[in-house]
Formats: C-alpha cells, structure tokens, sequence
C-alpha cells in the first residue's frame, strides 16, 4: 500500500548521500511515503512529501482526495513518537480524546462527542475497526498496537460505508499483510517503572501461491501509582498476544486473508486517585468527615499515591479470527466478503478507594461474542460514475455478572441505617442479543473534470433483546425497620422481566469537492448519522426510576462541514483544515444517581459542536520533518433540563435536578495542539543519527457530567523526546534508541469520575519515563 513508510533497506537508506544517485523522500509524520527518485539536477536532491493510501471509503484512494477529515498514522510515526496503545493517540490528532481507566472503562470521543464508557449493552459513537472488522467493545482495542500498518481517524458521523452507525467518527486499525518476500522485525524496549516491552514479526512465502505472517509482543510494567498502605505499585501488570496470517493469492483476480488472533491481560490496572473531596457545606465536607468516621486515611492522588486495602485486579483474555476474500470481476468490478467472530472476557477486582472496608471487592464482569459479515460490490473508476454497494450483518450476544462485596464500615460510608449494608453481598445479571442488518450504498459522478458529486445511504434495522436481574441480598446481620428499607432499596432482588427495543437508523451523505488545481482541493458535505439505542445491563437507579431508566434511546447527529485539502511549495508543505457544525438530539451520555450511588447511561438532551480543525506537515530543510495539527471544539448542551446537579446542590438535596443547558460537555477540550518533529542526517555510509521531540497540548474540560466546580481537569502539556542512530549491518538495519515519555514529570488526570459523598476520583497519566530500544528489521 504507498504512502506507508517502510523501514530502509541498505540499498535505499545507506547509500544515501547528499551527491548519491537518490534521495530519501519522505520522512516521519503521518502522511510520508519512503522513495528513492532518479537522479537529476538539484532539484531532485530535495525531499517531497510521498502518498498516502487511505480505505476510508471502501476502496483504495490517496488521502488528499477524499473529501473528509481524515488523519493518518503510519507505522514509522507510531514508533517513532512511542505510540503503542490506542489510548496514546490523542497525543497526535486532533479533536480526539480516549477516556481510560481499564478495558471495560474505556472509550474514544472525537469533537467531543462518544464520552460514554461502559455500557455493555450500548455500542460507542465512534466506531472502532480491525482490519475491516467492528469491534462490538471499545475494550476490544486496548491492546497492544502489534505489527500496525496504519491507523486512520474518521472525523463526523461515518454511518454511510462503515459496519455500524456512527455518529462522531470512526478509528480504522489496519495491520500488515502477508509478503510473498521475507521480511521479519525484533524489537525490545526497557524502562523506568520495571517497564519491559518485546516485540517481533515474521513474513514470507510459503508456496508460489500461499504467504505467511506471525507477529507476537508482550509488555510488562511495575505501575507508577504507589500504595501507601502495602507499598505495592499499581496500574501496571502484564500484556501479551500474538497474531497469525494466511494469504492465498492464485492469481491477480482473487485474494484471501485470514487472521487469527488473541490477547490478554493480567494487571492492576483500574485505579482511580483521590481527586477532590467536592463540596464544603455549612463548614462540612461529607467525603472527609465519613471518612475520618470510618477510620480511613485520605492521600492525594495528585501525588500519585491511593491508600487501598483490598486488591486491585484486572484480568481480559480475548481472541478472534477473520476471512476477507477479495474476487476481480469482469469489467473490473471488484466482490469482497470479510466474515468475523471475536469474543472477549473482561474480569475486575476494584477496591472500594479507603483503607477500610467499606467493600472489598466489587465491578462488572462481561463474558461477550460477536459475529459479523460484510459483502460489498464496488464499480470501476474512471468513468462518469463509480459506487460501492453493500449489506452487512452484525450479531452480539453478551453477558454480564455484577458484584459487590461490603465490608464492616459500609453503612458509615453509605449514610445507612445501621446493618443495612455491613458485611452484606450482591450479586447481579444482565444479558443482551444484538441482530443488526444494513444495506448501504455510496456513488460518485464526476459532473466535470474537476467537480464531483458524491452521495450515500444506509439503512440498518437493529433488534436488542435484554433482561436484568438481582438476586436477594446474602450475608449480614437480620435487620429490621429502617435497616431492612435500606438494603431493599439499595441491593433488594430485582427482575427487569424481558426488554426489548427495535429501531431502523438512516444514515446519509451529500457532498460536493471541486479540485481547483491539482494540489489544492475544496469540498462541503451535509452528513445524518444514527446509532441505535441500548439497555443499562446492571440495575442501577431501576427500582428506584422505573424500568425505563434501563433503556437508552437512539442517538441522532446532523453534520455539515466545510474543508480545503492542499499541497504547497512543490510538495514540501501540506496544509489540510475544516470547519465543522454537528447537532446531536438524544445524545447517550453517562449520569450518576446520588440516591443509589451508581453511574448508568442515559439520554442527555442535545447537544451541539462546533469548531475548526487543521494539520500541517513540513520538510523545511533536508532531513527534518515538522508536523503541526491542531483544533477549537466548542460543544455544549443546547438542551438538558433533567441533569444530575454537582455535589454543591444534590447533597443538599439528592433528589433535585438541574439544567444544564449551554454548559460544556464532559470530557471536551475546547482548544488541542499537537506538535511533533524529527531531524536525521547522514553521518557515514552505514550511519544515521536521528533526534526526535512532540509537544502535546489540551486545554481545561469538564471531567464529569454534572459540571462541578470540583471536577474539572486542568489544562496540561505533555513532551516527548528521543534520540538514535540507524546502523546498516548488511543483512538488515539496526535501529537504537534512548527516549522519555513526559519529560517534565507533568502530573495530570485524563478523566474523572464521581465518588459518593461528592467527592471526584481519575485516571492519573504517566510520569516521566525513561528507556532505551532496541530494534532490529531484516
């Protein structure tokens, strides 16, 4: 695939001097392909900016042509800048943000829209996809980014081509591809904090006919959260995993890839630091006063420490496998057929955030499946007109287990009636089967030379089919009175009884893109994207709200955007911006229930964003490549009458409600900056020194949904450094490294969640890590 950095040979890189026969065209960044052009005159000897292959409408085009916004990561900048998790990308893309605390707890929001983590029977607004495959589970991605051909962010609703509806975006994960030549790669890297990483590839052919592939990684850290109370580090743990491939190609008509692959994880990932104890009240503030009555410690997770004294585990083990053939038809039409089945088994252990035992153990295990096939028809180009045509279907079957284990002090800490809670156990069930069933269709005529008009449909009917159950508390003293009301009301047996919802989601495009030369190009689209509604699959604020608390509806977007796509300065700048305005009604957000102490997802009014986004990438001078991207988001509610209210009203009063209309979305940076660059040069024949830096701007969001003053993140920057030097050793090129990730040791929270009695807890980013790397492609 062009436009895909492929490591240097010794022929294209080594023999690279400022005389040679060639130049090295391209660099890092995202968007650079590796050439070696002809020699000429001087001119020749300066490096341009190479292509870049994108699938982001179902067949293969160059990314400046595709009227969208759309960003790039190419293998050679995820390594260069040490992005190996998804959840480490919103350090190079605008308008992007991953909310993690663990697998489950995990999503991807774009302009700021998708903050909605951990619904298991609710998909996310931004679509993920493994080569070519939808992921049912954002935790489905949360693992190492292994032997990666490129990453492509979808910016807007992309329902049209893509599996599933989405409204805000879509992250597509393409990995490489069997080689009917040998190729191979070794990595290892080792850091700070006990930090092991190891990684290794090999392809090559296994008849004329049938090529091969195996990757395989495992990653190993200590954690950089320090528990006070046993000494132990947390949030590290073990990842490891591998992947297989097979790809059958008889001829230039026909292709077949498969895919086999699994993960897992064994770690204490999850925690969540002492933010802010919210609110004092009448000279009270309810989360140290409860605190200090039931004996525990409060510590700052600002000083990346947590007081915990019960385990804090988390265990994934997950797997898949793929088939996508590939038929040419006559007249060049092209037939593809991709069938899936992945599962993923997610499996908690979380402290209660004191040192005493309010509980010793409680979370939410899933136990998912998902199948799914896709057929597409796509018409030769080249003509006045050209489509690509489709039907797809999309099956999750999925279970759930919630618990929770408390301990002697959980009535102090829940404000209960004495033995209510104390030493109580519950336990929960939920289940749901998903059908979804779409056609789609998208075509492009090309009215002039220069001017073309594209639109697309689709129509997915989708059937969810759910229950929840509780069973009866056990364990316990026998209660009576206002004791016994109490644990009724807060753990009492509960049967939802059969819920079922269906929905037809219609998604559309209109769009129009006019070349006015052949580097610069102008394009306007009009975009409706629809994703179907969902179910709470864990009891929550049911018995209290009614069934209908567990039921979330269908999530609506209209778009419009307005966008240039350039190149500059024969092919040395590239300079791509947008301007774009999405309403959403029915926006699926997360709210907390004062009364019952529990998160659940609900439909949050609407919501409306707004902003400019831009990249940019340079080759200034020979050698070094700068990249510059950047966005102002402005999201808001328009409506939202019947919000959660902040800890400074709802303490007061737990049962009040408050409009949230015209405040920020959690979650939403308003203003994103990234910058990243890399300077090489050629000391020797065999040598090439390289030196690397990014800076990673966001500034302040709000961290949860009831806009407390308590619970807003900081603005923060991040800087990452490395330097190396590439070595040709004949046979292949050795590449050493020395880097550090956050390397002014910056304290920051990625997201934040509520705590009872109005106290705010997050997910502490990394500190300043220091290692060394070690690879090896041959």
């Amino acid at each position: 695939m062009s436009g895909v950095f492929r490591w240097p040979t010794r022929a294209s890189l080594f023999a690279l001097q400022p005389l040679a026969a060639g130049v090295l065209l391209a660099t890092s960044g995202g968007s650079f392909a590796e050439e070696v052009a002809p020699a000429t005159p001087a001119a020749s000897q300066e490096a341009k900016l190479g292509t870049v292959t994108v699938n982001a409408r179902r067949r293969e085009e160059t990314a400046q042509s595709v009227p969208t916004p759309i960003s790039v990561l190419d293998s050679e900048t995820l390594e260069t800048q040490r992005i190996y998790r998804v959840q480490d990308l919103q350090q190079l893309v605008p308008s992007t943000n991953v909310a993690y605390v663990h697998a489950r707890q995990s999503s991807i929001s774009i302009r700021g829209l998708g903050n909605n983590p951990a619904s298991d029977g609710l998909e996310g607004s931004v679509g993920i996809y493994l080569d070519n495959v939808y992921l049912g589970r954002p935790g489905m991605a949360v693992f190492d980014l292994l032997d990666v051909e490129q990453l492509e962010v979808l910016r807007g609703p992309q329902g049209t081509l893509f599996g599933k509806n989405t409204t805000a975006g879509v992250l597509n994960i393409t990995t490489r591809k069997p080689t009917f030549h040998q190729e191979g790669s070794v990595q290892s890297s080792l850091g700070e904090d006990g930090y092991w990483q190891t990684q290794g590839s090999f392809s090559g052919p296994l008849t004329d006919t049938l090529a091969g592939r195996i990757s395989a990684y495992h990653t190993e850290d200590d954690g950089y959260v320090k528990n006070i109370y046993n000494g132990h580090d947390l949030n590290g743990g073990q990842r490891q995993g591998f992947r297989t491939q097979l790809l059958f190609k008889p001829d230039d008509n026909f292709n077949l890839r498969w895919i086999g692959e699994y993960n897992e994880e064994d770690s204490d990932n999850g925690i969540l630091s002492l933010y802010s104890t919210g609110p004092t009240i009448n000279g009270v503030n309810r989360y140290e006063s409860l605190a200090a009555q039931a004996g525990a410690t409060l510590v700052s997770g600002k000083d990346r420490k947590v007081n915990f004294d019960a385990d804090q585990r988390v265990t994934v083990f997950q797997g898949g496998t793929s088939v996508e053939a590939n038929w040419t038809l006559p007249n060049d039409f092209t037939l593809t057929s991709i069938s899936a089945y992945r599962w993923w088994d997610f499996t908690p252990r979380n402290d209660d955030g004191l040192n005493v035992p309010v509980f010793s153990s409680a979370g939410v295990s899933v136990r998912d499946k998902q199948y799914s096939q896709e057929i597409r028809l796509a018409s030769p180009t080249g003509g006045f007109f050209d489509y690509v045509l489709g039907a797809y279907y999309f099956k999750q079957d999925l279970d759930n287990k919630s618990f929770t284990y408390y301990g002697a002090q959980a009535d102090i800490w829940n404000i209960t009636p004495a033995g209510a809670l104390a030493n109580v156990n519950t336990l929960g069930n939920g289940h749901i089967d998903t059908d979804s069933y779409a056609l789609f269709g998208q075509a492009t005529w090309h009215l002039t030379e220069r001017l073309d008009f594209t639109a697309g449909v689709r129509g997915t009917y989708e059937e969810k089919n759910a229950w929840v159950t509780r069973d009866a508390p056990v364990g316990g003293a026998a209660v009576t009175g206002a004791a016994a009301a109490a644990r009724q009301g807060r753990v009492g047996a509960y049967d939802s009884g059969d819920l079922s919802q269906y929905s037809f989601s219609p998604s559309g495009l209109l769009s129009l893109s006019y070349r006015f030369t052949d580097q610069l190009l102008g394009y306007a689209s009009l975009t409706h994207g629809e994703k179907s509604g969902g179910v709470n699959l864990t009891v929550g604020a049911a018995p209290r709200l009614g069934t209908d608390s567990l039921l979330v509806g269908t999530e609506r977007a209209n778009n419009a955007e307005l966008g240039l796509k350039s190149t500059w300065f024969d092919d040395r700048l590239q300079f791509n911006t947008n301007l774009f305005w999405t309403e959403v009604h029915g926006y699926q957000a997360n709210v907390y229930d004062q009364v019952n102490r529990v998160q659940y997802l609900a439909n949050a009014g609407s919501v409306r964003s707004r902003g400019l986004e831009f990249e940019a990438t340079a080759l200034p001078v020979r050698g070094l490549t700068l990249d510059f991207n950047g966005s102002w988001n402005d999201v808001r509610y328009t409506e939202y009458d019947d919000a959660p209210c902040p800890p400074e009203v709802s303490l007061a009063n737990a049962a009040a409600t408050c409009d949230l209309s015209g405040h920020q979305v959690v979650g939403a940076s308003k203003y994103i900056a990234n910058l990243n660059g890399q300077y090489k040069w050629q000391l020797a024949e065999h040598i090439e020194p390289y030196v690397t830096a990014s800076y990673a701007f966001r500034s302040k969001a709000v961290g949860t949904i009831d806009d407390s003053e308590y619970g807003q993140i900081p603005s923060y920057a991040i800087v990452n450094l490395s330097t190396g030097v590439r070595l040709d050793q004949g046979d292949g090129v050795l590449d050493l490294s020395l880097w550090v990730k956050n390397a002014g040791d910056k304290t920051y929270f990625t997201s934040l969640w509520n705590s009872a009695n109005g106290g705010y807890a997050g997910v502490l980013g990394t500190p300043r890590t220091v290692g060394a790397t070690a690879r090896y492609d041959f």
